[in-house]
């Protein structure tokens, strides 16, 4: 009976090509919508996370407070309180660190040939490498022999390189930064824009001595990045930075710390946070058709039900029971939704990648949307088949043979 059943729906649904496809188009526009939806949100999150693990992997940043002049604050990192012995007593003192590396930035203007570019120039340690995630991709980093020498020598992005010296390899080459001449001995691999926005590859790393003393003229650093030894340990770690630099600097009680420890755990904490509320608004308002097509199906089920009064009372009259009259029909609003979802299915999935491919937006698919939607769609055409299958299963024989 429940195969027959089966025929019968779909036969119903052939018959009336037209109408069934009417009739499952809110069911399609429904699951392809949720799909969609859901697969840029995903996307979404995972670029924001992946640009967040770029910047290192377990990462805590220390940044000097904000200054104050006659009670007005400036921005945060304005005052000039964190040095390198800082850096050094934290790397010393305090468990769990995997690596750290103190650095300083400024803008300036980079000279090659008849080529410029103006870029932020970082003076750093070779720490920096592992504790930022960033790989060389033709030369080296600098060393501990260039940082103990002061040496003139520098690594730059690959949107410098591009800028200055286009298809050249630009290892070996001499550049002029802020008039001082620098030896390019590395390439760092591309990393691309950052959650933010900002171009990762627009860079230029130099020794910290060098740029301390030969480029700035200056004794403190303006942050300090640390790599905890694993996930687990970060906030130990940031607890443990926090009450050493509050006895370095000699603040007590609740005196108010001249720096910031921040680490990136919670901004990715809170960002993928944001973007699942995102997702489940995006795909919340596109399951809004669903039940658009919910509708639909129970409407056209009513009408279906009308049609077939005649055949009703003649089923009953040869013995149908009310069970096999209701199982009839809400395998026919079922199919409807079978069918409806699986087609939504590819509908999402194709949009996915078509708005991938048009607009350049990331997108992923993952198995637990397509399968919810489904599930919904089935459900949804169970639920509003479920009052006209009822109506159907409740006929009297005798008044639907009579019926014209």
């Amino acid at each position: 009976m429940f195969w027959e059943s089966v025929k019968i729906a779909l036969d119903a649904l052939v018959s009336n090509k037209l109408r069934s496809i009417l009739t499952m188009l809110g069911i399609i526009i429904g699951v392809g919508a949720v799909i969609a939806m859901v697969s840029i949100g995903m996307g979404v999150r995972d670029k924001i996370s992946t640009s967040i693990a770029s910047l290192g992997s377990n990462l805590i940043i220390v940044m000097p407070g904000a200054s104050s002049s006659s009670g007005v604050r400036g921005a945060a990192g304005t005052k000039t309180t964190l040095t390198l012995k800082d850096a050094q007593a934290i790397a010393r003192d305090v468990d769990g660190i995997a690596a750290i590396a103190p650095a300083v930035s400024s803008q300036y203007q980079m000279v090659a040939g008849n080529m410029n570019w103006t870029t932020s120039v970082q003076g750093t340690t070779p720490e920096y490498m592992e504790v930022r995630n960033v790989t060389v991709e033709a030369g080296s980093f600098i060393t501990n022999d260039d940082l103990n020498a002061r040496n003139r020598v520098a690594v730059i992005g690959a949107t410098v390189a591009a800028n200055l010296f286009e298809n050249v390899n630009p290892v070996g080459k001499s550049i002029r930064i802020n008039n001082a001449p620098f030896t390019i001995i590395g390439v760092l691999a591309s990393k691309g824009q950052s959650a933010g926005g900002q171009d990762q590859d627009d860079t230029v790393i130099i020794p910290l001595t060098t740029a301390q003393e030969r480029m700035m003229g200056i004794t403190h650093v303006q942050s300090i990045s640390v790599q905890a030894a694993d996930s687990e340990a970060v906030d130990q770690v940031q607890e443990g930075i926090t009450s050493l630099l509050r006895a370095r600097h000699g603040i007590i009680g609740d005196q108010e710390n001249d720096f910031t420890v921040r680490n990136l755990a919670s901004v990715m904490e809170t960002a993928q946070e944001t973007t699942a509320t995102i997702t489940m608004l995006l795909g919340s308002i596109a399951g809004i058709s669903l039940l658009v097509g919910g509708i639909g199906i129970m409407n056209i089920m009513l009408v279906s039900v009308t049609e077939r009064t005649r055949e009703i009372g003649i089923r009953k009259a040869l013995g149908a029971r009310y069970s096999n009259i209701l199982m009839q029909f809400l395998i026919e609003a079922v199919v409807i939704g079978v069918v409806g979802g699986a087609i939504g299915i590819a509908v999402g999935i194709g949009a996915s990648y078509g708005i991938s491919s048009v607009a350049g937006w990331n997108t992923v698919i993952t198995p637990l949307p397509i399968i919810i939607s489904f599930a919904f769609s089935v459900g949804i055409g169970l639920f509003f088949g479920l009052y006209p299958a009822r109506k159907a299963a409740l006929l009297n024989p005798i008044d639907a043979l009579r019926y014209e």
